[in-house]
């Protein structure tokens, strides 16, 4: 019993302690440092050790100008403990007052209190630096490792030669660094991204990394500076420079083909199919494993029929059949069965066919990833022969065999998409607003986009007669019947000139003709929307678009650069705005890197 009391006395104690920290915590950032300060002195009478709240109290009294205060708590604190943090900390009071000479003694003294306790290092330059004061953070890092040679601060040293601005010597020993210690790599590769990729104008940092890498990979023949200029080409989505470098490694270790392999995927996650093209033939040229293989030969037939004109379908379907002959129908050539699968019934429009392919693949031993990659392409034809129910009962299987997976939810997205397609507007609302906090960014934001659309007509025009119409258009435009789906669109604009449903029709219009390279029709729809529809939802993607098409296809950046800049300073919770801020970037020189 006398325990428990013990114990309750304890946790009662604990908890308000919390309460009063917290108290303390919310007037410190409400700006109330009187009573800060008070609730402050409270906490440390209670736990005179704890250096938070020390440090808290000296705050409130210089918040409050109580300079005096602060020196002799400040020097109290110092006499106990002897550490240099608090010789700052009375330098620091001093600065507050303008007393620059004073301030610079006490900051001098703990560089010096580093050279007889080196130890005192940690602290100090903490101290210097969470106060800006970096020169003296610097100084106080390079004082202990001259003391203690085994003491490495590279890393700190380099980031705040950094914040310095002496980025050359920054690059430099950050560079040096990782050679000499690349368990260290990673963490100096991600501090140097963010500076590459920081708010501010980063060409000149740009610049001077490549050149220092360049220059590394030329004095030095180790192929660790070949990774790490790859990695910095990665980092800029120079995919082909990367695969150069990446070659000249694998002259010399064959057995890095791993590197290059994931470069290939890099390339195609950002839609660089041409440098993806390139690097998949040097994998099949120099690997004979006989998955890497597969994948690879995958990879290249699904660029081939992307790009492909009709005139090309009877190369590429023998392409795919030869493919299958040589390898066997088994479960390790699955991708180019569902391949071959998707492009008879959506490109060739032989629906039997092509379900007949995914049905016979079904029968082979496959796993629950295998099977559910399957039954997706299965539902996926049923789909689109309008056979909506049928469809719904594949998506339905993949959701409950991998419930929580990536793939389940892109199954639900699909059922989402079949609900809307057979204008069930209430129930496919109801699945699109729970995918739009799924975990996969690309299915969340397509399913948000959808939520919009449906809400925004529904409540618009409760009849949803506008939005029957459209979701027939969309619908055509995944039977890939694009014509079809252009005079669907267009009637619309006709017969709903000025309604709700009218800026989003322009969008669709304006991504059809994007796709058919009619780019000046296209430009003219997105046009529409930004003067006519300015403070609407769509008009961020209009301007991002339209960019895209000036700077990519048409190349004129001059048209281009105004367009990503209104992006930029108009819409910054677009989805576009992070890619309009780099694209608009490398229109002011960091394209060339």
């Amino acid at each position: 019993m006398k325990n428990i009391c013990i114990y309750i006395v304890l946790l009662w104690s604990t908890f308000a302690s919390a309460q009063n920290e917290q108290l303390a915590q919310y007037y410190y950032d409400k700006g109330d440092f009187e009573k800060a300060k008070i609730s402050y002195e409270q906490l440390l009478n209670s736990s005179p050790s704890n250096t938070q709240y020390f440090l808290r109290t000296v705050e409130c009294y210089q918040q409050l100008q109580q300079f005096a205060n602060a020196e002799k708590a400040i020097q109290e604190r110092y006499n106990r403990y002897k550490q240099g943090v608090f010789l700052v900390e009375l330098g620091y009071n001093f600065q507050l007052q303008k007393n620059e000479s004073k301030a610079k003694n006490y900051y001098d003294q703990a560089i010096e209190k580093i050279k007889t306790n080196p130890n005192d290092v940690y602290g100090t330059a903490n101290s210097f630096e969470k106060k800006v004061l970096l020169e003296y953070a610097l100084k106080a890092y390079q004082t202990a490792m001259a003391i203690q040679p085994n003491y490495n601060f590279n890393f700190q040293i380099g980031m705040l030669y950094g914040q310095l601005g002496k980025t050359d010597l920054m690059i430099d020993l950050l560079l040096t660094e990782s050679f000499k210690n690349p368990q260290n790599t990673s963490l100096i590769q991600t501090q140097l991204s963010r500076f590459m990729n920081g708010e501010n104008d980063n060409t000149a940092f740009k610049d001077a990394m490549r050149k220092a890498l360049i220059l590394k990979t030329q004095q030095d023949q180790d192929v660790f500076w070949n990774h790490y200029l790859s990695w910095f080409y990665v980092q800029q989505k120079e995919f082909g420079k990367a695969f150069i470098q990446e070659k000249a490694i694998y002259k010399r270790v064959p057995e890095s083909l791993i590197s290059i392999v994931n470069l290939s995927q890099f390339a195609l996650n950002e839609n660089d199919t041409d440098t993806a093209a390139e690097i998949l033939n040097f994998i099949l040229l120099n690997t004979k494993d006989q998955d890497l293989l597969i994948r690879t030969n995958a990879s290249l037939m699904q660029i081939k029929i992307d790009k492909a004109s009709e005139i090309e379908y009877p190369a590429i379907s023998a392409e795919l059949e030869h493919l299958l002959t040589t390898n066997g129908i088994t479960p390790f050539t699955l991708s180019l069965q569902i391949i071959q699968a998707h492009f008879l019934a959506f490109n060739l429009k032989k629906t039997e066919e092509g379900k007949a392919v995914v049905k016979k693949a079904l029968e082979l031993n496959l796993n629950e990833y295998q099977k559910a990659d399957a039954k997706m392409e299965l539902g996926d034809i049923l789909l689109l022969e309008e056979k909506f129910n049928q469809a719904l009962i594949y998506y339905s299987q993949i959701q409950l065999d991998l419930k929580n997976d990536v793939m389940s939810h892109e199954a639900s997205l699909k059922a989402a998409k079949t609900s809307y397609f057979k204008t069930d507007f209430e129930w496919a609302l109801k699945q699109f607003k729970e995918l739009k906090s799924a975990n996969t960014q690309l299915i969340a934001n397509d399913a948000l986009e959808y939520f919009l659309l449906i809400n925004d007509n529904t409540v618009a025009d409760s009849t949803q007669t506008a939005l029957k119409q459209f979701a027939k258009g969309d619908f055509l435009l995944y039977q890939n019947k694009k014509p079809e789906a252009v005079a669907q669109f267009q009637n619309i604009l006709k017969s709903f000139k000025g309604q709700e449903i009218e800026a989003v029709t322009m969008l669709r219009l304006g991504k059809i003709y994007e796709s058919l390279k009619d780019y000046n029709s296209a430009l003219s729809q997105y046009q529409q929307v930004i003067d006519h529809h300015s403070d609407g939802i769509y008009v961020d993607e209009a301007l991002f678009f339209s960019a895209e098409i000036y700077n990519d296809e048409l190349k004129d950046t001059e048209k281009a650069k105004p367009l990503y800049e209104k992006v930029i300073f108009n819409h910054q919770d677009s989805i576009y705005f992070v890619d309009a801020r780099k694209k608009y970037r490398g229109l002011r020189g960091d394209k060339n890197l």
